[in-house]
């Protein structure tokens, strides 16, 4: 049989399915993403194995010592990406909260709790290794430096949104609540990303720009990028496995809520 476009009617149907599986908006129901999750969580975990194993050792056997700072400068091959992360997962973050506020659906925000406990793990790395390398470069272990400050603020952002989470019964009261605080945080990012060039810091300026070629030997830059995708595939990782323990946590309230006592 035959439509007017000339095209089998029978073919079309037999290439729905097809495009059906492709549709991947069918995995914002946690549902059918909870099956994805427990798929992919080991295969990202392997690989930030194998982008750590490969980034250590290029950053801390293979890169060169620095001429200006020494040995002390490897510190970044954990600093950067670390800092980097805190501020690309609170951006993913606040974006799942805008959906949940938006069209409500519950995976947005589900996702945003799994993502905070990371993001607020990068920020006191980024702070704890930043003040190990301050130390010894500018003979203090921390100044209020608009850099320094700003993300001091973000882990404060992280942890309010983790205290404000738990401190609030209603798990839906809490998506709510939790996703305004996320969305007006944001605006917290361009002013670390921008704060060097804002304001006259201590802190250096970016040694990796789109704009211009990197600053540093591509031996060091090759074992930050290597650093920078394992932390990012551990992000990844930790993430599925956590919201899958959140979906089952939210199923029960949900359920105790909805039985009479």
């Amino acid at each position: 049989m035959t439509n007017r476009s000339g095209l089998h009617s029978t073919s079309i149907a037999a290439r729905q399915p097809v495009f059906r599986r492709w549709n991947w908006l069918a995995y914002a129901s946690p549902v059918r993403f909870d099956p994805l999750a427990r798929k992919l969580a080991p295969w990202f975990g392997v690989a930030a194995l194998l982008f750590l194993a490969a980034g250590l050792y290029v950053g801390f056997v293979v890169a060169p010592t620095d001429a200006q700072q020494g040995e002390v400068y490897r510190i970044i091959f954990l600093h950067v990406p670390a800092a980097w992360m805190s501020m690309f997962i609170y951006l993913v973050m606040a974006g799942y909260c805008a959906l949940a506020l938006v069209l409500r659906t519950r995976l947005s925000s589900m996702m945003a709790s799994a993502l905070a406990p990371t993001g607020a793990l990068f920020t006191a790395i980024a702070l704890w290794t930043g003040a190990l390398w301050g130390k010894p470069t500018w003979g203090t272990w921390w100044v209020w430096d608009a850099r320094l400050t700003s993300e001091l603020l973000l882990l404060f952002l992280y942890l309010g949104f983790i205290a404000l989470e738990s401190a609030i019964e209603d798990p839906r009261r809490a998506e709510r609540a939790c996703a305004v605080l996320a969305v007006v945080g944001v605006v917290n990012i361009p002013v670390i990303y921008f704060s060097v060039q804002w304001w006259n810091t201590l802190h250096q300026g970016a040694s990796i720009s789109l704009t211009a070629a990197p600053s540093m030997a591509m031996t060091m830059l090759l074992g930050m990028l290597l650093m920078t995708l394992a932390c990012w595939m551990y992000s990844i990782c930790v993430t599925l496995i956590r919201v899958r323990c959140i979906m089952r946590e939210r199923a029960d309230d949900d359920h105790n809520l909805s039985t009479p006592a």
